[in-house]
């Protein structure tokens, strides 16, 4: 078994550790800021920019969190149900079909849809 490491951090680190675990509104404004940054510097349209970060969290096998979060950001730039699927299926051949099939459900749960019930675990 492994124990985490106790390590000195400083207060205002704690702090902001603290507030993100909390979803703090005012740290996740920060983080839209800073992406309203990254975006109109990658140069890309909103709707490019949605996609291209949600085919990062697949082939990163990302937390359900994220897709939650990137899955909001793309339908608000004007992405469909239909792009988000065709992101899924053009990054397959390259992540592999595991992170293709544990992507798919985070994505359905993201647009609102319920999951199949073989997704969810077998039905007695």
């Amino acid at each position: 078994m492994t124990t985490p490491t106790k390590i000195e951090v400083d207060a205002a680190t704690e702090e902001h550790l603290a507030k993100l675990a909390m979803s703090d509104p005012e740290m996740l404004l920060a983080g839209l800021e800073a992406r309203a940054d990254w975006q109109a510097t990658s140069g890309l349209d909103g709707r490019s920019y949605s996609l291209a970060k949600i085919a990062a969290l697949i082939a990163l096998d990302a937390p359900p969190a994220s897709y939650l979060w990137q899955v909001a950001n793309a339908v608000a730039a004007g992405c469909t149900a239909a792009d988000i699927l065709g992101v899924l299926i053009a990054v397959a051949p390259q992540v592999g079909g595991p992170r293709t099939v544990a992507a798919a459900p985070e994505i359905m749960v993201a647009l609102g849809l319920t999951l199949p019930a073989e997704v969810d675990g077998p039905v007695e």
